[in-house]
């Protein structure tokens, strides 16, 4: 099959000048003229015989042809733009994109990864958090770290480590819990498990109902760990988390008391074919987590 040329730099002056409306703003990005932008853009318009703009007296306006062949482009120049950053420096780079639970994130994940990026340096690791809800497929996720019971439909689970839960709190609120029966008479933070509480007061050998009284939910622990740091309430939450904050005492553990209600899991599409990328990420993970 004989394939026409590309009219790579015809190709370049219309994207740009479909995402200015503008030949001139085209011509500054591109470092050309604006006779030579409109020139290009005519020169595709005659090789395709087709009209891509209205010429307007104050700028341009895409025909249905123009807005047809402008995500083409755009997504194609941008798949370039990538490749060539993952192969600048002589080496390829592959990218690595894992969605993590944000308490996972901050409270251990992110002060160990500089032995990753020591250990993998041409690696481009890109993270976003999430507060325990995710979508691997529609996020286009290589992985996501996720808190639960390890079954999630479609999914390959990994276990990661445990974390359980245990009661967090400010000096001053410590210093006023002298049992577990003092806890009902502070306001206590939990997540929008209902049961959270309830079981760990079973564990201390008491009955409450639930949800407690005096309670605020967060959907989110980082969040719930900042208004208990700011003295808003006790929150239940896990101590290997919030390890730094423990050892700077800024946050107390008044009881040994823990719980256990799921575990840190690395997961994946089963349909998605581990990279050498995601086998690396996963045989570092398994290393400082065992």
């Amino acid at each position: 099959m004989i394939r026409p040329q590309l009219p790579l730099n015809a190709l370049r002056a219309f994207e740009a000048s479909a995402r200015h409306l503008s030949f001139t703003r085209a011509a500054v990005e591109l470092c050309v003229t604006q006779a030579a932008v409109s020139h290009q853009v005519k020169s595709l318009e005659a090789q395709l015989n087709v009209t891509l703009f209205k010429r307007l007296p104050r700028g341009l306006m895409l025909t249905s042809e123009g807005e047809t062949l402008l995500p083409v482009l755009s997504t194609s120049f941008d798949h370039i733009a990538q490749m060539l950053e993952r192969l600048a420096g002589g080496q390829y780079r592959e990218i690595l994109t894992v969605g993590v639970v944000g308490t996972f994130a901050v409270g251990w994940l992110l002060p160990r990864l500089a032995d990753f990026r020591a250990k993998h340096p041409h690696m481009d690791l890109r993270l976003s958090t999430h507060n325990n809800r995710v979508d691997v497929a529609a996020e286009g996720l290589d992985y996501a770290i996720r808190f639960g019971a390890g079954a999630w439909h479609g999914i390959e689970a990994t276990r990661l480590l445990d974390a359980p839960l245990s009661v967090l709190c400010v000096p001053e609120i410590a210093r006023q819990l002298q049992s577990p029966g003092d806890l009902l008479r502070q306001t206590l933070l939990r997540s929008y498990r209902t049961d959270e509480w309830p079981e760990w007061f079973h564990a201390a050998g008491l009955a409450t109902q639930a949800p407690p009284p005096q309670s605020i939910v967060f959907d989110s622990s980082l969040a719930m760990m900042e208004a208990a740091l700011q003295g808003s309430g006790v929150a239940l939450a896990p101590p290997l988390m919030f390890a730094r904050q423990l050892a700077a005492d800024t946050i107390c553990q008044p009881f040994a008391i823990e719980i256990t209600t799921g575990s840190y899991w690395l997961t994946r599409l089963q349909s998605r074919p581990e990279t050498a990328a995601m086998k690396a990420f996963k045989e570092w993970l398994a290393q400082i987590s065992g």
